[in-house]
């Protein structure tokens, strides 16, 4: 009798070590020959004038400091294409960002490569009008903490234009939007980032025809504490997000470092947002999930969070706040969300065990991987049918839902879909 325990537990130890393992991380290592036009291509910038082009010629070339525009006006920066011109920032020895713009209007980037810098590849910060198309931002060799946080990074800025862009090898997000309004994200490429695409605190939102694949999760949609704007009405759809299972590689104590490997989407906090007709696959925690702040900051030490915090903000990313509460402006909790006809699948029959997710699967799920789960946290005093805080599934094929009730210890965890088949008025 004991035998016939022994070795099924045995199989399935076996079983769980094996998908909990640790996997390499992959490497992206174009090959590369600097011309030394350094001296020139600065120039280009430090005198550039309002309602000009500054054309970047063929070629890799090499920088020991950041590019930099302040208060420029209807300005174009443009290369031969993103396989043709390159500038790298690879041993950057001042400034953090490889091009840096601020306070400007009407600035248009096209057709280059952005590569290795110290910190963020492409920064633009309090602009309004700006367009990125066909920018590839990268880091080369194998990926690493040590990568820049940011790909492509417009923030605090209005009338965002990201299409047919690639983004490689950020340690935080490949295509980061934050505290930004009027944005569209579309017809982009992203692989080998802790996050391929997030929308963090900004408003009216459209992500569309964008292909993610290969990163730790392939789309966040977050609302976060203690910053000046929060976001909302934000559209999500065509959208192909699939395979994202790279282990984490983000600096720790930093939000995205939170987040498990192997999450397809991770909606969190926001309100308003719609999510249709995409295509999501091969996930090994879970296609999608609606998510409350709470959840992810439940098991924050404040004083571990504390110890960690120096490194976070000396590299400009965002901390997990245990201490969310104290910002009243604030909302924690997700609602109006609209889940229809996105088409779900998974190649995957087991889940991972590197986060708590995979275990609650193990306990609560007959080992299954969720397509749709759901948090079902809720303020004091609310229900998950007030319309505040509704989440609505309609017509998602093949589509696996769990209900959490994570805010009571998973005591009415269920697959059952029907309370959530409606329409948000």
């Amino acid at each position: 009798m004991k035998k016939r325990f022994f070795f099924p537990l045995i199989a399935l130890l076996l079983v769980v070590l094996y998908f909990s393992w640790p996997t390499s991380l992959p490497s992206y290592t174009p090959e590369r020959d600097y011309l030394d036009m350094e001296a020139q291509l600065v120039e280009q910038f430090i005198m550039a004038q309002d309602s000009t082009v500054i054309e970047l010629p063929e070629g890799h070339f090499l920088f020991s400091q950041s590019l930099s525009l302040d208060n420029k006006h209807h300005l174009t920066i443009r290369g031969k294409g993103m396989d043709k011109t390159v500038l790298s920032f690879k041993g950057q020895q001042s400034g953090a960002e490889g091009i840096k713009i601020t306070n400007s209007t009407n600035i248009v980037l096209e057709d280059f490569a952005i590569e290795d810098a110290a910190g963020d590849n492409l920064k633009i910060s309090e602009t309004d009008t700006v367009v990125m198309r066909r920018i590839r931002s990268a880091w080369t060799g194998e990926v690493s903490v040590e990568n820049g946080a940011y790909g492509l990074y417009p923030v605090l800025s209005t009338h965002v234009l990201i299409e047919h862009c690639e983004v490689i090898g950020s340690s935080d997000a490949g295509i980061y939007v934050g505290q930004s309004d009027k944005v569209i994200i579309r017809n982009n490429k992203a692989f080998y980032n802790v996050a391929g695409i997030e929308s963090e605190n900004s408003t009216n939102v459209e992500i569309y025809g964008n292909e993610a694949f290969e990163n730790t999760s392939g789309l966040l949609i977050f609302n976060l504490p203690e910053l000046t704007l929060y976001g909302g009405k934000i559209n999500a759809y065509d959208n192909k997000i699939y395979n994202n299972n790279l282990t984490n590689f983000a600096v720790k104590g930093s939000i995205v470092s939170a987040v498990p490997k192997g999450a397809g989407v991770i909606i969190m906090a926001t309100k308003d947002v719609g999510f249709y007709n995409n295509e999501v696959r091969d996930h090994k925690t879970v296609n999608l999930c609606v998510v409350s702040y709470e959840l992810f900051a439940a098991d924050e030490d404040p004083q571990a969070q504390t110890e960690l915090s120096q490194e976070v903000q000396s590299r400009g990313l965002r901390a997990i706040e245990a201490d969310y509460t104290q910002d009243k402006a604030y909302n924690p909790y997700p609602g109006r969300i609209r889940i229809a006809k996105n088409s779900f699948d998974n190649q995957f029959w087991l889940p991972t065990f590197s986060n708590d997710f995979g275990w609650l699967w193990l306990f609560k799920n007959g080992l299954s991987i969720p397509d749709i789960a759901y948090d079902g946290i809720v303020p004091e005093g609310a229900n998950i049918q007030d319309k505040d805080y509704k989440l609505c599934l309609e017509d998602n094929v093949n589509a696996a839902f769990v209900f959490l009730d994570a805010g009571n210890d998973f005591q009415d965890f269920s697959t059952e879909m029907a309370p959530f088949n409606c329409r948000l008025d």
